[in-house]
């Protein structure tokens, strides 16, 4: 071995201070891994919750399409206008609730300990289910598209409310 390449493999007290250091500064901005969890569990989790907004999505447009087979016209009221609500419709509030509940759940699990987050999560997405249905009642036009509307913001928290927070307990 020349003596070059022996500097190579010994480092010198200042190169190995300046190696912690960026360690210790990269376990201080890297986010909180709970105990036993790895990257690939942490891969599994948001598979298994994108699923679980894919699966919301179906649902709606599940009901979206029997209620159209069945010969209801689905129509909300907005802006003193009657407007159709059609599968785009129906498949984009889908997937805005889904990623919004997605986004409040891991905020909620980075930043709450105490109640625990997956509780808390549940509670306010009860809450917006509830408050989300003023605007069917309020919006649809007769009593089949009002119950249509309904069955369109029930269905897609009838599979997120259960799943979303599952999804972390695998």
């Amino acid at each position: 071995m020349t003596g070059q390449d022996t500097t190579r493999t010994q480092e010198t007290p200042q190169r190995e201070r300046a190696r912690e250091a960026a360690q210790e500064a990269a376990r201080r901005t890297s986010p909180p891994v709970a105990p036993g969890r790895t990257a690939a569990s942490a891969r599994r989790r948001r598979v298994r919750r994108a699923l679980a907004v894919g699966g919301a999505v179906a649902a709606s447009l599940a009901v979206w399409a029997v209620a159209v087979a069945a010969g209801v016209e689905v129509e909300a009221v907005q802006g003193g206008a009657v407007r159709p609500v059609g599968p785009a419709a129906v498949a984009v509030a889908s997937l805005a609730a889904g990623l919004a509940g997605w986004a409040l759940l891991a905020l909620l699990e980075r930043t709450v300990r105490r109640p625990a987050p997956h509780r808390l999560w549940t509670a306010v997405a009860v809450a917006f289910l509830v408050l989300s249905l003023v605007g069917p009642l309020t919006s649809g036009t007769g009593a089949a598209g009002t119950a249509v509307l309904l069955l369109l913001h029930t269905a897609p928290a009838a599979v997120l409310i259960p799943l979303l927070p599952r999804a972390a307990c695998r």
